[in-house]
């Protein structure tokens, strides 16, 4: 078995995505020697603690960091700055530093300013996830055949990098290094905006008349039941990145309200050719998500 990338790997929140690498990690056996898992509440250290996803299970951020070698944010991004402001102190030299997060530019922002010298800083972004979250949620496949992005700042440790990319790979993902604000707009699309409009219209039906709102509930669509499936997201998380990428979904959102407002127009006036045009770039892109396996 090939040497351990990291000496020992610190997590920092045990819910999906944390709790995934937990298990990737005692599945493998060369991401880790030692694996460190520290929660807020004490609930989640216990069923942390009895599905054995780690070696020590803390409270403790600041304890949770020291002396390893590997230190991963799996919190929502909101966290993000008060975290890093109490384990900056304790990282030790040449550890580094990386997330999970949703969104780039935010985390460079929060984070970036409590790295001190000589300990680097990889921001990171596995596209991986289900609507369910907390420790049990996870699973040592989550992230076969995915992408993980990396964001990197000005000035990041070429090593420190590559050694995040790697850790990826052995998890099963495919890498890419990009621009954290590309990063926030294309994600602000294929991700942010599509969740927006999902809480939206769980939202729209749940305010309907309760004769109607029980009528939707009870002859539920395919489509629906897809929009309700992404509305089951974790509330905060979702809230975190949305106001942490404001800008970019905003942006994407006035796009899609313009495109929405031109289908109207075309249902209104009976634009026949017009909506067969949005369905079949539609079934476009399901077709290419398919050829890509990332459907």
């Amino acid at each position: 078995m090939a040497e351990p990338l990291f000496r020992r790997l610190a997590l920092i929140g045990v819910g999906l995505i944390g709790s995934s690498i937990a298990r990737r990690a005692r599945a493998r056996g060369d991401l880790a020697g030692e694996i460190i898992a520290c929660a807020r509440t004490e609930a989640t250290r216990a069923r942390v603690r009895e599905l054995d996803l780690a070696d020590r299970v803390l409270e403790d951020p600041a304890q949770a960091v020291r002396g390893a070698d590997g230190v991963i944010l799996c919190t929502p991004v909101g966290t993000y700055g008060a975290i890093a402001e109490i384990i900056a102190p304790h990282l030790a030299a040449g550890a580094i530093v990386s997330d999970v997060g949703s969104t780039k530019q935010s985390v460079i922002r929060d984070v970036g300013p409590h790295i001190r010298p000589g300990v680097h800083f990889v921001p990171a972004h596995p596209l991986a996830g289900t609507e369910h979250s907390g420790p049990d949620a996870g699973f040592a496949e989550l992230f076969e055949g995915r992408w993980t992005l990396l964001t990197p700042p000005d000035g990041a440790d070429p090593g420190a990098v590559e050694k995040i990319t790697e850790f990826w790979r052995r998890c099963g993902a495919m890498v890419e290094t990009m621009e954290a604000g590309h990063h926030d707009r294309v994600l602000a699309i294929v991700s942010h905006l599509p969740h927006l409009i999902a809480f939206t219209i769980c939202g729209t039906a749940d305010d309907l008349a309760d004769e109607s709102r029980g009528q939707v509930l009870q002859f539920a669509a395919s489509g629906f039941r897809d929009f309700t499936r992404i509305a089951a997201s974790d509330p905060v998380m979702w809230r975190d990145i949305f106001l942490n990428n404001r800008e970019a979904l905003l942006e994407m959102l006035a796009r899609f309200m313009e495109d929405a407002q031109a289908m109207a127009r075309a249902v209104r006036w009976g634009d026949g050719g017009y909506i067969e045009d949005k369905v079949e770039r539609g079934r476009k892109i399901r077709h290419s998500l398919i050829e890509l396996n990332q459907a």
